[in-house]
């Protein structure tokens, strides 16, 4: 059993982190697809928040990198794979080098996402609160929330 654990981890040393571009709004279902293949391990971000609808506030959630996902692979074995995978456009490429992610960063997202894939936000902001002001001609002052916009609005 310890021989399994060495040429896990020889293998593992061998991945590298890639990023794959999806089509639009299709990163989850690229990295539910990806993920069933053994030897690639994939990591999607996400962010899960409340936005105000005609039908009141509706829970959405969104990758926090539109249209791209992290895979780690052996490039050689399974480049076809990734890129060929259920709603996957490409693998990111500087000329004619695919570009790969360094494990630090990986690990940085995951911390700072709190170790989880899917990250919940909370507006703290409701009708009634006392707000102040932290950028443009009115900085400093404070006012009354009166009414909540849609983001686009």
């Amino acid at each position: 059993m310890a021989n399994g654990m060495q040429i896990e981890k020889d293998w593992r040393k061998m991945c590298l982190w890639y990023a794959v571009q999806t089509h639009a709004k299709s990163e989850h279902r690229a990295a539910a697809a990806l993920s069933r293949h053994k030897d690639i391990e994939v990591y999607c971000p996400r962010l899960k928040f409340q936005r105000l609808t005609r039908r009141g506030k509706v829970w959405f959630t969104e990758a926090l990198f539109p249209g791209y996902l992290f895979a780690r692979f052996r490039a050689e074995s399974h480049l076809r794979a990734v890129s060929y995978g259920t709603a996957v456009t490409r693998i990111l490429q500087f000329g004619d080098r695919h570009a790969f992610i360094p494990q630090s960063a990986i690990d940085q997202m995951r911390e700072q996402m709190g170790g989880v894939d899917i990250r919940k936000i909370e507006s703290s902001t409701e009708v009634g609160d006392e707000v102040e002001i932290s950028s443009g001609p009115f900085l400093g002052m404070t006012a009354t929330v009166t009414g909540l916009l849609a983001g686009k609005q």
